[in-house]
């Protein structure tokens, strides 16, 4: 299955010979190869995907709504081996493979149809009734950090809404992708109306963003690539939803005791160092008042310690390794650079981890002694690297917090609850978590300056890929 791309309902021989093979970054072992599709199965995948939207988009959305959640449940049955097949792609350790890398995707799908209820696809207006209609044929270019989730995010949402897909996943990490099709043929989605085209991002992405029958792109992934989906898009005057890079602060107020201060310092650590850091919202700069500096500092070390990294598969790992070689070099020399910079190492390092000369490991790493504008505080790492900064008063932090060019983020801890609140409300990011605000997947996930523009889950996600057509009567 994976030695094919699946267009028109069938899975076909990608136009060139030849493959990209997909890499296990615990082992450095290639483990298996997927097709290194082009310019023309891009085109041969969109021109289906055209044919097929008169038909699709007719069909009432509660019925598109529920046969996305009937693929929930197939993925479910499959749940196993995407959990095995994601493990070998990406490395994240097993018990968080399960419940974000599985787990999320497949509530995803199952929320559609609670999600399409929420929307008015009609409604009178005066002397017009106005439609919501399907944007038309989309292009999904996903990222390898969260692949079979991020898919979802895009898949899921446009196929409800009544669009057709094209699908061009990482190609890092692009296996789960080829279950979700299978899952998506095997449910009965009419031909044309879901493809999946891997490749690279220079020959098979550009070539989606750029084709002049792709309605919308849209895209996740770094801040550099995103300016060039945007690029090629607009010669069309495509609409794009972008969900780019971030640098996202935790600020921890000044009114915490020591107790609820430490509590906040070690969540802050696992707030940077969920999937070995490869996270776009991960909270990588820990703001604290400038007399607790110590205090932060002492905690921050002391629990990146506790983070074992290792085998993924091992239930005693807690950080698995990074998913290839040429990411875990664009954080050694994120390290090095801010070493010479005169950081100060307080725990981790550039070096690789004791014991792990084989595969794609880095050492949780906590820095302090830079300044807020210093590129280690600026610049998003993608790794385990947390970046204690000091602040003094309530108007510094939020200054500070705000300083980058990203707005993806953010968190506020604090002892009252609607100051932390107002903070927040302070802070120009898409997604602020407030003392232990819990997750929630149906409400809207995106950011604001370069980290990109629109919004993906729940009823906002939707709404994305929907138009408004207006009619006078």
């Amino acid at each position: 299955m994976p030695h094919r791309i699946y267009v028109d309902g069938e899975w076909v021989q990608a136009s060139g010979s030849t493959a990209i093979p997909v890499v296990n970054p615990a082992t450095e072992e290639v483990f298996d190869e997927v097709p290194r599709g082009g310019v023309k199965d891009v085109a041969r995948a969109v021109e289906a995907a055209a044919a097929a939207l008169p038909a699709w988009s007719a069909r009432p959305m509660e019925e598109r709504a529920a046969l996305c959640a009937s693929v929930a449940a197939a993925l479910q049955e499959r749940a196993g081996e995407l959990t095995e097949m994601i493990l070998d792609e990406l490395g994240m350790p097993l018990k968080l493979t399960k419940a974000i890398q599985v787990g999320s995707p497949i509530r995803t799908f199952a929320s559609m149809p609670q999600v399409a209820g929420e929307i008015a696809v009609e409604e009178r207006l005066g002397g017009s009734v106005v439609h919501r209609d399907p944007i038309g044929v989309v292009g999904a270019i996903t990222p390898w950090n969260y692949p079979l989730h991020q898919i979802a995010a895009k898949v899921a949402p446009a196929l409800t809404a009544g669009c057709t897909v094209v699908l061009k996943p990482s190609e890092v990490t692009p296996l789960n992708a080829f279950v979700l099709a299978d899952v998506l043929h095997e449910a009965g989605l009419p031909a044309g109306v879901f493809n999946l085209v891997s490749g690279t991002g220079p020959e098979a992405g550009e070539a989606l963003a750029g084709h002049p029958q792709i309605d919308m792109v849209s895209f996740t992934g770094s801040t550099r690539a995103g300016r060039r989906v945007a690029e090629l898009a607009a010669a069309g005057v495509k609409r794009t939803a972008l969900e780019l890079g971030g640098k996202s602060a935790n600020v921890l107020l000044d009114d915490l005791d020591d107790a609820a201060f430490e509590d906040a310092v070690r969540k802050g650590v696992a707030a940077c160092y969920l999937n070995s850091g490869q996270t776009c919202s991960a909270l990588t700069r820990l703001l604290v008042p400038r007399d607790r500096l110590a205090e932060a500092e002492r905690i921050a070390a002391d629990e990146a310690v506790t983070y074992t990294v290792g085998d993924p598969r091992d239930p005693a790992t807690r950080l698995g390794p990074l998913v290839s070689g040429l990411q875990r070099e664009r954080v050694r020399d994120h390290l090095r650079s801010a070493i010479e910079d005169g950081a100060t190492v307080l725990t981790g390092g550039p070096d690789a981890p004791e014991g792990l000369e084989r595969g794609f490991y880095v050492r949780p790493t906590v820095l302090t002694g830079v300044a807020p504008e210093s590129r280690v505080a600026q610049e998003e790492i993608f790794g385990p690297v947390l970046v204690v900064l000091p602040y003094d008063g309530e108007d510094q932090a939020v200054e500070i917090a705000n300083g980058t060019a990203y707005g993806l983020a953010a968190g506020v801890r604090g002892a009252d609850p609607e100051r932390a609140y107002r903070v927040a409300r302070r802070l120009r990011a898409g997604q602020i978590r407030v003392n232990d605000g819990a997750h929630n997947g149906l409400a809207p996930f995106g950011g604001y300056k370069q980290s990109g523009y629109g919004r993906e889950y729940g009823r906002f996600g939707l709404e994305e890929f929907l138009t408004t057509t207006s009619i006078q009567l």
